[in-house]
């Protein structure tokens, strides 16, 4: 899909400020090493206004092109949230639902009470209901493995269920999340965790089509996606970019080579929270979508109250993640910032010390990819690249601060 370019000034932006996004991204980044290759887009209205395609897609040194194939990972967890989002819309769920009206396989869940590694868990208090809204909040006091924290991130890590591609099916995903004892009870915390991957198992179940037939008939086809989804058909092998991982004083370091990826084969298991793979055209189009009250060109996802409330934040007592978050995003980068139903939610933006607005939601990939919409200034970016971890460099508040200096009108 090609996207074509508006006049950055007829929406309020200004041409050579944006140019400053190209140079930083070449002069810090790219020219050095540090990413191999990048894509941002910027748009304002729904209308592209700017866009900087730089580097290389392959350790070969192939250029990126603008029809290049990333792995967003956790940029999936958005489109999962919308998705349960437009069946709660229609009556087939509701936020305050227990989990166990549709997984059964939840209702012995007890809370961490010892235990674990070369030992067995100790038997935990049993917790009390997990709702649909912990879920999507990650407040549910399920985890990911990657966190490398506790013993129960350990059983994870030994079960493979950070959303794996290599996990036997969805009911095998949830009976063995169902073996092991939450963080904590729900609604007590906040940890980033495998809750959009039961999102996701939530969706299937309730609309009898698995998450990737779901996504591709009521997002990805309405919306003119073409190149979405949980696998890299073959004839499009020659656009999935190469994956790279941060090496500390080095270059980066080839961990998945698009030639020979698992990519190009479909997932036992399509990960909710991380599993998809897109380009910044497909994204720019979901993006539009959101920036659009829930719908573009048409085509509605959800009402503009549904997607209000899932950009709000649900922490208690107006919390931000540095004062609720277990482990990940606690980090003092995160001042300011909230969590709603899928999505990051700025809450304040002079405490995130980044120019935004209050309301503005987004997440990101830990390839190093993001995306952010400010419903007030009805912009939006979608940015790609592929390093991991997202941690590696400032790059995310250094686009937004351009970006945001691009301004020329503002609509608060």
């Amino acid at each position: 899909m090609t996207v074509q370019l508006a006049d950055p000034a007829t929406l309020g932006l200004d041409a050579a400020r944006l140019a400053r996004i190209a140079a930083l991204l070449d002069e810090r980044y790219v020219s050095k090493g540090k990413l191999k290759g990048v894509d941002v887009l910027v748009a304002r209205d729904g209308q592209a206004a700017y866009r900087a395609t730089l580097g290389a897609m392959r350790d070969d040194g192939t250029p990126v092109a603008e029809d290049t194939i990333y792995r967003i990972a956790s940029m999936t967890k958005p489109l999962t949230s919308i998705a349960l989002m437009m069946l709660v819309e229609e009556g087939a769920i509701a936020l305050e639902d227990p989990v166990t009206k549709v997984l059964p396989e939840f209702a012995g869940l007890a809370v961490y009470a010892g235990g674990g590694g070369d030992a067995p868990f100790m038997p935990g208090r049993p917790a009390h209901g997990m709702r649909i809204v912990d879920l999507l909040t990650h407040m549910s006091g399920l985890t990911y493995g990657i966190q490398n924290r506790t013993n129960v991130d350990a059983a994870y890590r030994k079960a493979r269920l950070d959303g794996h591609a290599s996990l036997a099916g969805n009911d095998h995903f949830i009976a063995e999340l169902a073996k092991l004892p939450l963080e904590f009870a729900p609604g007590e915390g906040w940890n980033y965790s495998v809750s959009t991957d039961v999102c996701g198992v939530i969706v299937a179940r309730l609309s009898g089509m698995s998450l990737g037939q779901f996504f591709k008939a009521r997002i990805f086809d309405p919306l003119g996606m073409v190149d979405t989804g949980f696998s890299c058909p073959p004839e499009k092998l020659h656009r999935l970019a190469d994956a790279w991982a941060y090496v500390p004083g080095g270059a980066p370091h080839l961990i998945d080579k698009a030639e020979t990826s698992n990519l190009v084969r479909a997932p036992q298991f399509e990960s909710g929270g991380g599993g998809l793979l897109s380009t910044v055209a497909d994204y720019h189009r979901f993006a539009s979508a959101l920036v659009g009250g829930g719908a573009v060109d048409g085509v509605r996802l959800v009402s503009p109250k549904t997607l209000a409330l899932m950009a709000s934040n649900f922490l208690p007592g107006g919390a931000d993640l540095t004062q609720m978050s277990s482990s990940l995003f606690s980090e003092a980068n995160n001042a300011g910032t909230g969590f709603g139903l899928g999505f990051g939610v700025t809450i304040d933006p002079t405490r995130a010390l980044v120019p935004g607005s209050a309301g503005e939601f987004f997440w990101g990939g830990i390839f190093s990819t993001a995306f952010f919409v400010d419903p007030v200034e009805k912009l939006h970016m979608v940015f790609m690249t592929q390093l991991m971890p997202s941690s590696a460099y400032p790059i995310r508040r250094q686009l937004k601060t351009l970006i945001y200096a691009a301004l020329t009108d503002s609509r608060a």
